[in-house]
C-alpha cells in the first residue's frame, strides 16, 4: 500500500469506527458485530504503526467510545472520573490470551496469577462512595467524564444505598456493569412489541437506553440489576484484585461470585471452555471471559496504554450461529396496520432453544441480506437474544430460486399498502376495517396494564366474529343473557367477565389513554400526557407545539397524537367510551379515598388477592405513593405471596418494615380479603 492510499484508508476507519461507537454507546442500535467492529479497530492500529505521520491523537485507537450525550434542559449532568475508565483489548483466540500472558510476563520480575472473571454484556457504571453512601454514579462516558445517573442508580436494587460490615475506605470508586436479565429483557420488548415500537436488539442495549431514561421510576420498572467487579488502584490496602472483590463483597456490593484464580495458560483455557458452555444457564448475557493479573502491584508495574490496561484483556466467546433452510415468510399486520415479514424456519437448536421464526423486519432487510426463496440462511442469537437471520449461504441456493414478492395489499384485508416518506415499514391503512388491526387493538385495550378486562386472545376472536364487538366501547355493553347463549360460556364465567368489564370503569385516566392505543403511545408516554394535561379534552384540542411541551414527547409522538384526534371515528369511540362510564381526567381517577398513608413511601411484591395494579391503586387512594424499589426512604414493603426474595432482602438490610396484606388492609381501616381460588383464578 503506498503513501496516499494508507491516509486515504486510515480516514475511512476513522469515520466508520467512530460512528459505529456512536450508534453503539449512544443510539443503543449497533449496526456492526463486535467482532467486524473489532477486526477493523486492528485494521486501523497495524496501519498506525506502519505509518506513524498518519496517526493522531483523535484516533478510536486511543480514545475509548463515549456514551455521553448532549445537556438537553432537564439532562444529565457530567463529571469527570477521578481515574480514567478505558476499555479492555478485545482477543478471539486462545493464541492471542498467550501472547497477553507473554508480554505480561516479560514486564513482570515477579510470579503472579492470574484473575479469570465473567465479561457481562451491559453497559459501564462507576459508583462512587462516600462516608458508607452511594454520593455518585456515572457513566462511563469517553473515559475521562460520565453522565451522572444517580438518581436512576438509586432505583436498581441491587445497588446498595449504604454500606454495610467495617473497613471501607471513606471515599473510593468502584466499577461495573449494569445488566437487563433475559426475563426483563424479554418482558420489555413483549411490552415493546405489543406498542409496535423498534424492539432492542439484545440486552445490553436494553440496559444502557434504560440506564439513560429521564424518570427514575420508569428506570426502577426495568428490573436492572448491577454487578461490580474493579476497585481502582490505590484506593483499598489490598494485595490482590480478588482480595478487593472479597471486601467488596462483605460490604454489600454485588460482585460476582463467577471467577477463578489460574495459574497458567491451561487453567485459564480450561475456565473459557468450562463458561463457553456453562454461560447459557446463566439468567443474563455473557459475551467472553475477562483476564487479570490478580496481584495489585503487579497492575502497577504493567501500567495501562492510551485506552487499555496492560494487565487485563479481553477473550470473547463467538456469537453461536446455525444455518438452516427458510420454509416460508409469512407477512403478519400488527394492530396499528405495520406488516412484518417473519421467516419459518426448519427448527435448529440455538443458544440452548429450538428456533423455528425469526423476523425479517422489513422489505429493505430482505434486500440487503439478498434472501430467495428456499434459502440456507445463518441464524444467530449469541448476545442477541431474538433470533437473527445474518446472512445467506450461497452455495445452497437452488437454481432459479425466486426473490421473495413483498405483497402490495394487505394479507388479511386486501387493502393496497402503503410506506410513508421516512417510514421502513408497510401499512394498511384500512385501520377501521382490517380485522387483524381490529383484533389487535381489541387485544391491547383488555391487556393487563391497560383496562384489565377478563378477556384473552380466544374470547376476543369469538366476540369479533359473532359481531358483537369491533369496538372496545361494545365491550361495556354485553349482557350476560348475550354470552350464555355463546358455545363455552357458563353464568359464572359471564358474571366474571361482566365483573372485570365494570371494574375497569374504575381504571386510573393515564391507563385508559394508554388503553385506547395511540400509535407510538407506550405506558409511560401515556402517563407523561395525562398528567401535563390533565383530562382527553385538553389532549384532544392541544396543538403539536403544546404537545411537544410533555418530557420526552418527540416529533414522532406528538405528530401521532395529534392526528389521532383528527380522526372523527376516533373522537366518536372516545365519547362512547365517555359515555359508558372511563375515567377521562386525571381529577377522576385520582379520588382519595382516605389520608391514612398519607407520606408513606411502599413498595409492592408477590401476589395478592387482586391485582397489582388495582393494590397500587388502593395505596394511592388512600394517600400513599407507590415506589419501585426498596430504599432508606420507604416506609413499608407490602409482600404477598412469593414476594421477591432481592426486596426482602434489601429491607431487612435497612431495616424497613414489611407487612403483609392483612395488616396493609387494617392500615387503611378495611377488613382483610381472603382469597380463595375463586378469586385466584382472575388474577393475570
Amino acid at each position: 500500500m503506498d503513501f496516499t492510499s494508507a491516509k486515504h484508508r486510515i480516514e475511512q476507519l476513522k469515520v466508520v469506527l467512530w460512528e459505529n461507537s456512536r450508534k453503539y454507546y449512544v443510539e443503543n442500535a449497533p449496526t456492526m458485530s463486535d467482532y467486524e467492529y473489532d477486526q477493523l479497530m486492528h485494521e486501523l492500529e497495524d496501519l498506525e504503526a506502519q505509518y506513524p505521520q498518519y496517526a493522531t491523537a483523535d484516533s478510536p485507537t486511543r480514545r475509548v467510545g463515549s456514551d455521553l450525550e448532549e445537556r438537553a434542559e432537564g439532562g444529565f449532568a457530567k463529571y469527570p472520573h477521578k481515574y480514567p475508565m478505558l476499555s479492555l483489548a478485545n482477543t478471539y483466540s486462545i493464541e492471542e490470551v498467550e501472547e497477553f500472558a507473554e508480554r505480561a510476563a516479560k514486564g513482570l520480575d515477579k510470579p503472579f496469577t492470574y484473575c479469570c472473571e465473567l465479561k457481562f454484556d451491559g453497559t459501564a457504571i462507576c459508583l462512587t462512595y462516600k462516608n458508607g453512601v452511594l454520593f455518585r454514579a456515572l457513566t462511563r462516558g469517553d473515559g475521562v467524564q460520565g453522565d451522572d445517573v444517580t438518581r436512576n442508580a438509586l432505583q436498581i436494587a441491587s445497588i446498595p444505598h449504604k454500606l454495610k460490615g467495617s473497613g471501607w475506605p471513606q471515599e473510593f470508586e468502584i466499577r461495573g456493569e449494569v445488566l437487563m436479565p433475559y426475563e426483563s429483557f424479554d418482558r420489555l420488548n413483549e411490552e415493546r412489541e405489543a406498542l409496535e415500537e423498534p424492539l432492542f436488539a439484545n440486552p445490553r442495549n436494553a440496559a444502557s437506553g434504560s440506564l439513560k431514561l429521564q424518570d427514575p421510576e420508569e428506570v426502577g420498572k426495568r428490573g436492572l440489576f448491577c454487578t461490580l467487579y474493579h476497585i481502582p488502584t490505590g484506593q483499598v490496602d489490598y494485595p490482590t484484585h480478588d482480595e478487593a472483590l472479597r471486601a467488596a463483597e462483605s460490604w454489600g456490593l454485588p460482585v460476582s461470585a463467577h471467577r477463578r484464580i489460574c495459574a497458567n495458560i491451561g487453567e485459564i483455557e480450561a475456565f473459557i471452555e468450562h463458561w463457553d458452555t456453562a454461560r447459557k444457564e446463566l439468567p443474563y448475557a455473557t459475551d467472553g471471559i475477562v483476564i487479570k493479573i490478580n496481584q495489585m502491584d503487579c497492575q502497577q508495574d504493567l501500567g495501562y496504554t492510551a485506552k487499555s490496561p496492560r494487565w487485563a484483556v479481553a477473550y470473547k466467546f463467538k456469537a453461536e450461529q446455525a444455518c438452516t433452510p427458510i420454509l416460508s415468510i409469512d407477512y403478519q399486520v400488527g394492530r396499528t396496520g405495520a406488516v412484518t415479514p417473519v421467516a419459518n424456519l426448519e427448527p435448529v437448536l440455538l443458544s440452548g432453544t429450538m428456533v423455528k421464526r425469526a423476523t425479517l423486519v422489513n422489505e429493505d432487510q430482505i434486500r440487503s441480506l439478498d434472501i430467495h426463496e428456499g434459502d440456507w440462511v445463518y441464524v444467530e442469537k449469541g448476545g442477541e437474544i431474538i433470533p437473527k437471520i445474518t446472512g445467506v449461504e450461497e452455495s445452497k441456493r437452488q437454481p432459479g430460486a425466486r426473490i421473495p414478492s413483498f405483497p402490495t395489499v394487505c394479507p388479511d384485508c386486501g387493502t393496497p399498502l402503503v410506506r410513508e416518506e421516512g417510514e421502513a415499514k408497510w401499512f394498511c391503512p384500512n385501520r377501521q376495517g382490517c380485522p387483524t388491526q381490529i383484533k389487535g387493538r381489541l387485544e391491547h385495550f383488555v391487556s393487563r396494564k391497560a383496562m384489565n378486562i377478563l378477556c384473552g386472545e380466544a374470547t376476543i376472536e369469538q366476540l369479533y366474529n359473532l359481531n358483537l364487538v369491533t369496538l372496545p366501547s361494545h365491550l361495556y355493553s354485553l349482557k350476560a343473557d348475550q354470552l350464555v347463549m355463546l358455545e363455552g360460556w357458563k353464568e359464572r364465567a359471564a358474571a366474571r367477565f361482566l365483573d372485570s368489564v365494570k371494574a375497569s370503569l374504575k381504571v386510573p385516566f393515564e391507563r385508559v389513554l394508554f388503553a385506547i392505543g395511540i400509535r407510538f403511545v407506550g405506558e409511560t408516554t401515556a402517563r407523561d400526557v395525562a398528567r401535563h394535561f390533565g383530562s382527553i379534552d385538553a389532549i384532544a384540542s392541544a396543538t403539536k407545539e403544546e404537545l411537544l411541551e410533555v418530557p420526552e414527547v418527540g416529533e414522532v409522538i406528538a405528530d401521532s397524537i395529534f392526528h389521532y384526534f383528527l380522526d372523527l371515528k376516533n373522537c366518536q369511540e372516545v365519547e362512547a367510551l365517555r359515555a359508558a362510564g372511563l375515567q377521562m381526567s386525571v381529577e377522576a381517577s385520582a379520588q382519595k379515598l382516605s389520608a391514612a398513608l398519607e407520606g408513606k413511601s411502599i413498595v409492592i411484591s408477590g401476589n395478592f388477592s387482586i391485582s397489582r395494579e388495582e393494590m397500587k391503586a388502593l395505596i394511592e387512594a388512600h394517600g400513599g405513593k407507590n415506589s419501585s424499589s426498596v430504599s432508606g426512604k420507604t416506609d413499608y414493603l407490602l409482600a404477598g405471596t412469593k414476594p421477591g426474595p432481592e426486596k426482602l432482602k434489601k429491607a431487612a438490610d435497612l431495616g424497613v418494615e414489611v407487612i403483609d396484606e392483612e395488616k396493609f388492609r387494617s392500615l387503611i381501616g378495611e377488613i382483610p380479603v381472603q382469597a380463595g381460588n375463586d378469586q385466584e383464578l382472575t388474577l393475570f
